[in-house]
Parts: structure tokens; C-alpha cells; sequence
């Protein structure tokens, strides 16, 4: 079992950009895959992006590529979301979540999460 806190979530401007960060304790954190998920009001949650356990591979949904950029430091048992070129539906709670399965964009392939930060995109 891996505890994590995410950190970075806030209130910009549209076009502007943030750094969401998430810190791993309590489990190994350097053979997992590691993923951001995030959900809107109303909404289920979605995948956004992912990386591999080695950071090697990187996964994002069409929506933010281009925009965004997940990366991990396995020394520091972190992961990060660097999010440029907001827009109003980015807004959301973002999560880090612990791979468990092969299914790269299913919830349900993500074994433990994170509590979730709020991330506002004002037009």
C-alpha cells in the first residue's frame, strides 16, 4: 500500500500553466506505473496521463497532448504533471494514482490514489 499526496493545484488564467506534484511514501515506488486521473463535476473520472515504471513510456489522452508532461524521479519517489496552455476544461480534481494492471486508462488498473487537487482554469 502506497500513500500519496498530490501538491500544485490552484487558480489561473487560461493560457497559463502549472506544476501538479505527487509524493510517494509507504510502498515501493520505482517498479510501478504511475498515472494522473482527474474529475470534473458531474463527471466520471478520466485518464489524463501516465508513465512508465522506469519513465520511459509516457501516455496522455489526445486532449492534453502537447500541453501537458508527466515525468517521475524514482530517488525522490515523485511524479509530476506539467500543465501548459490551460483551458477552462481543464478544470478539475487531479489524482496520482499507482498502477496495478494492464490496462493503461481504466480506474480500475490503478491500485492506490491520492486525495486529489483542485485545478481552476478561468476564461
Amino acid at each position: 500500500q502506497v500513500q500519496l499526496v498530490e501538491s500544485g493545484g490552484g487558480l489561473v488564467q487560461a493560457g497559463g500553466s502549472l506544476r501538479l506534484s505527487c509524493a510517494a511514501s509507504g510502498g515501493t515506488f520505482s517498479t510501478a506505473r504511475m498515472g494522473w486521473f482527474r474529475q470534473a463535476p458531474g463527471k466520471e473520472r478520466e485518464f489524463v496521463a501516465a508513465v512508465s515504471w522506469n519513465g520511459v513510456g509516457t501516455y496522455y489522452r489526445n486532449s492534453v497532448k502537447g500541453r501537458f508532461t508527466i515525468s517521475r524521479d524514482n530517488a525522490k519517489n515523485t511524479v509530476d504533471l506539467q500543465m501548459n496552455s490551460l483551458k477552462p476544461e481543464d478544470t478539475a480534481v487531479y489524482y496520482c494514482a499507482v498502477g496495478s494492471g494492464s490496462l493503461l486508462y481504466t480506474p480500475g488498473a490503478y491500485s492506490d490514489w491520492g486525495q486529489g487537487t483542485q485545478v481552476t482554469v478561468s476564461s
